[in-house]
């Protein structure tokens, strides 16, 4: 059975709140990625949240709001869903259904980021049926979209 360690971009490029927009956006591009776990301080490595490249766009650009006056924190989602890297790749989809989500931090047994599994990766490991149901359950629309704003 595939472990979420198995799958698992291990240590991924985090910010932090207080990180500037164009620092996050930054590491976006340098890691080639579109989503950055936010952790409570760089010692701690605690994920509070994640940010996306479409958290930038929606809730600073979209709003008419400068980005390069913005942080981390004015964007980001808090809240992350988190999963272990002992966790089945089974489970791991469980959460992304129940909360939704295309991406998922991984943490360590001291509660720090040491992961994050993305779609992608549940993609090359599941079944074509089980990835149909994911990628339906987890695209349902939120009845919160615009409230997040």
């Amino acid at each position: 059975m595939k472990r979420v360690q198995d799958v698992m971009t291990k240590d991924p490029a985090c910010c932090t709140p207080s990180d500037s927009l164009q620092q996050v956006a930054r590491m976006m591009l340098d890691y080639d990625c579109g989503a950055i776990p936010v952790v409570e301080t760089a010692s701690t490595m605690r994920p509070i949240g994640i940010i996306t490249d479409r958290d930038i766009a929606c809730r600073s650009v979209a709003l008419g709001k400068n980005p390069l006056q913005m942080t981390a924190a004015d964007c980001m989602t808090p809240h992350c869903a988190t999963v272990s890297p002992e966790d089945s790749i089974e489970e791991c989809e469980d959460i992304m259904r129940e909360n939704q989500v295309r991406r998922v931090v991984v943490v360590d047994n001291d509660g720090k980021c040491c992961g994050i599994v993305v779609q992608a990766h549940i993609a090359r490991y599941a079944s074509e049926m089980e990835l149909a149901g994911v990628l339906r359950d987890i695209s349902q629309p939120s009845h919160t979209a615009h409230a997040k704003m």
